[in-house]
């Protein structure tokens, strides 16, 4: 495919294309559907919040609080994502080519999906725990009025590590952990669907929707199967605010809390807004993840050797 060749070297120019495409992909499509995120994390942590429909919950904020709610946040959401993708799509497609000797199976996929997630969830779960706090500022100022001290990502992580200590910034690693296997479905269904795609096109590019519609039935089937840990995960980088449990409750006191209270429903609260969101985001990151990598690879192969 690229302009770098599959040496055994992770440092080639073809996985760094992939690592920028992905991350500008990721920025493109966030950017795109933003609020439905913001809907996405007001359900999974307002308790009070009645669960309705997403246009429902989004008219209900425009309403209360103004248009710029549902943008809340934005900023370190799309710097986090920028380097949580860089990192994901550099370690997947270096560990793809250093394992390029044998025929890539949805198997292989998967484990080297597991192993980038792995290692994205230690180097950038800090970053998402800040984002988490920085979304939900508007809401628990009235409760934690030192929570003013910080407005970007460096001064929430300076801030976090200076008064919360370093775990701190390691809340939710565990369900973050057991989650790598969304994004490992996510890139072993598409990477499988995507081989038999454009295998049926006999060596002709196929059309750049599919790769919108393969990366969205594959974003659904990893979500649907992993929902309700996101709920929890959401929770414990937040700060949960359940009364009868414990400040420190892990993954499974909180997931028993809420099927006790909330029976199984209260698993999947606000998850059509979350697969709305997810899906439409991968679909659009997958789509602008290829043209952006087959864009630079064209450059690339029209111009002499870089190296």
């Amino acid at each position: 495919m690229g302009g770098g060749g599959h040496n055994t070297n992770l440092l080639t120019y073809e996985t760094l294309v992939h690592a920028i495409s992905g991350a500008a992909g990721s920025v493109v499509s966030m950017a795109t559907f933003f609020p439905l995120d913001t809907v996405r994390s007001r359900l999974q942590l307002e308790e009070g919040r009645v669960s309705k429909s997403t246009l429902a919950t989004i008219h209900e904020l425009v309403a209360k609080e103004g248009p710029l709610t549902l943008y809340r946040g934005m900023v370190p959401v799309l710097q986090s994502l920028c380097a949580s993708n860089f990192v994901y799509f550099y370690t997947f497609h270096g560990l793809k080519t250093l394992r390029n000797r044998r025929n890539q199976t949805a198997g292989n996929d998967l484990l080297v999906a597991s192993i980038a997630g792995i290692i994205n969830v230690l180097t950038t779960t800090p970053l998402w725990v800040v984002n988490t706090k920085l979304k939900m500022r508007g809401i628990d100022q009235a409760r934690e009025p030192n929570n003013n001290e910080y407005n970007t990502l460096y001064d929430g992580l300076v801030h976090m590590w200076k008064y919360e200590g370093i775990k701190k910034l390691w809340a939710g690693t565990l369900p973050s952990l057991a989650l790598v296997a969304n994004p490992a479905i996510q890139f072993m269904t598409y990477e499988s669907i995507k081989r038999r795609v454009v295998a049926s096109f006999n060596g002709l590019q196929p059309p750049a929707w599919t790769f919108f519609v393969i990366g969205a039935v594959a974003k659904a089937v990893a979500t649907a199967l992993t929902y309700p840990l996101q709920l929890v995960q959401a929770q414990l980088r937040h700060g949960h605010k359940f009364q009868n449990l414990p400040p420190n409750a892990g993954t499974l006191q909180i997931l028993l809390y809420i099927l006790k209270k909330q029976g199984i429903t209260g698993l999947y609260k606000g998850m059509e807004a979350k697969l709305l969101q997810t899906v439409l985001t991968a679909a659009l990151m997958f789509l602008s993840y290829e043209k952006i990598s087959r864009f630079i690879f064209r450059i690339l192969l029209h111009r002499p050797q870089l190296r």
